[in-house]
């Protein structure tokens, strides 16, 4: 008769964690870590906003007054100026995308060795100063006219300089957006296999404007929002390339009216930046929820 041998007894080892709890450590440090990040870039961001928010409240002799915001709206050249940079933001948006999207389109499913070629030249105005960039288009539009005048090509050159809506600004622009528009396009078609896509839309009879618009586009949403991001950010912000060439948008015309009623400019200064961020906040919002919804 064979002899019954009693089962082993089950050891529950409750000294050290398991990989879970490990993991859960971990999250809670890199958690940590992300709102003293946080914590310390918007104090960085607030306290000058905050401090020049006082002064435009705070007027001595008379105490908290609310008068410099409210004659923002009544200064002369403020709707002028910030409807200028607003359509030169949209123009300059709407310029580098047709311009770029395609062109990365074409390198990556036709010419794969050409990329490289395609990176250093939207990356190459990283490397050029905007004072010299500027310098140069400014010693170049008057030879342009002098060689241009006998040729229809000189009513061109002066077109592009009228002051109601400089086009040799959204030109200068699209070249300094173009590195960041490429990285944010750039990551957004390396996270989807493009040619795939383009094949099996034009098996099945779809056009180029149509494999652009109805495939590609709707696949890529989150990085055209991040590209419209950033070039809104660039064009809002731009001092440089506007004041020396003689232009008026909104960040040259805050700076002139700084002379004289400082108040007033300050005011300004946060208006604007409240109203970029909520032009920011609305681009990214859209990208994140189309993307979501495709």
């Amino acid at each position: 008769m064979a002899t019954l041998t009693p089962a082993p007894a089950v050891l529950t080892d409750t000294a050290a964690p398991g990989p879970a709890a490990t993991g859960r450590g971990r999250v809670r440090k890199v958690r940590v870590w992300r709102g003293v990040v946080l914590a310390v870039a918007a104090l960085y961001f607030l306290v000058p906003m905050l401090a020049a928010f006082v002064f435009t409240v705070n007027i001595p002799n008379v105490g908290f007054t609310l008068d410099a915001y409210a004659r923002i709206f009544t200064v002369e050249g403020f709707t002028g100026s910030l409807l200028l940079s607003l359509g030169l933001a949209a123009a300059t948006i709407v310029l580098v995308l047709v311009l770029l999207l395609p062109a990365m389109l074409a390198v990556r499913l036709s010419a794969p060795r050409l990329k490289p070629l395609l990176e250093v030249l939207c990356t190459l105005p990283l490397v050029v100063p905007p004072i010299s960039f500027t310098a140069g288009i400014y010693m170049l539009l008057p030879w342009a006219q002098d060689v241009l005048a006998p040729t229809p090509f000189y009513q061109t050159v002066l077109a592009i300089q009228n002051q109601d809506f400089p086009v040799v600004l959204v030109l200068a622009y699209v070249v300094l957006a173009l590195p960041f528009a490429y990285r944010s396009l750039d990551s957004a078609l390396t996270a989807i296999d493009v040619r795939t896509l383009v094949e099996a839309a034009r098996n099945c009879g779809a056009s180029w404007p149509r494999v652009m618009l109805t495939v590609i586009v709707p696949n890529i949403r989150s990085g055209l929002a991040g590209a419209s991001f950033l070039t809104l950010a660039l064009v809002l912000g731009e001092y440089t390339v506007a004041r020396l060439l003689g232009f008026l948008p909104f960040p040259v015309w805050i700076v002139m009216i700084s002379g004289a009623q400082a108040q007033v400019s300050v005011a300004v200064s946060v208006f604007s930046l409240l109203l970029t961020w909520i032009l920011l906040l609305v681009v990214s919002g859209a990208g994140v929820r189309k993307g979501s919804a495709t």
